[in-house]
């Protein structure tokens, strides 16, 4: 089973990320489903998301948990019976889940030349220290800044925000693998604090307010 890799946060959050290989039939074998996931996977058309929907629960029974451990909220964000925040992606080849007894988003994302000519849609003060001119290094900055966004947009899950007017993610350098936003909605105003991997042309992203945060 393809545990890409695992490991603990100082905090006690983990993070697990899973190496789609398998069969849809081969993963369908080995997951448990409570009878509302099996409606909802038995109409996704795409062969691509049912093996996404089942990896992520084969991340959780890596973590000590099952499907039924997990259940959504009216805004469709996932939380786990035992109280504990979850953040769950998955992006073609790959799932990932992050655990945490703070709030948490997670996400993932493949590197793509295609995210150049959209991201004017999400950038704005991003764009004063991004080098257009170095293609490659442009192209993964890109892609932590949409992945720095999706994963906040997680956190909070309030309808209408913006990742171009209302998330800036500020200067940071990818050697260093972790870097600061801010979101400014309505009357929040929150500090957060990222970190970052890359894995074989993919982007994991993980977040978390950054006042409660130690590293």
């Amino acid at each position: 089973m393809p545990l890409y890799t695992a490991y603990t946060k100082d905090d006690g959050t983990q993070v697990l990320v899973w190496k789609i290989t398998e069969t849809l039939e081969e993963l369908t074998q080995n997951v448990a489903l409570k009878p509302v996931c099996s409606n909802r996977i038995d109409g996704m058309k795409s062969e691509q998301h049912r093996k996404g929907f089942l990896s992520v629960r084969m991340l959780l029974q890596e973590a000590g948990y099952t499907d039924f451990d997990m259940f959504y909220g009216d805004d469709g964000k996932p939380h786990l019976t035992d109280g504990k925040n979850i953040s769950i992606t998955h992006s073609y080849g790959f799932s990932a889940i992050a655990i945490s007894g703070r709030n948490v988003g997670i996400d993932m994302e493949m590197q793509r030349e295609k995210i150049i000519t959209i991201a004017n849609k999400f950038c704005i003060s991003e764009f004063s220290y991004l080098d257009p001119m170095h293609l490659q290094e442009y192209v993964r900055y890109l892609t932590v800044i949409w992945g720095v966004k999706e994963a906040l947009f997680k956190m909070i899950s309030l309808p209408g925000i913006s990742f171009k007017n209302h998330i800036d993610v500020f200067r940071f350098a990818i050697d260093d693998k972790r870097g600061r936003a801010q979101v400014t909605f309505d009357n929040m105003n929150r500090n957060y604090i990222f970190f970052f991997e890359e894995l074989e042309g993919f982007t994991l992203v993980y977040s978390f307010e950054e006042e409660i945060l130690s590293h």
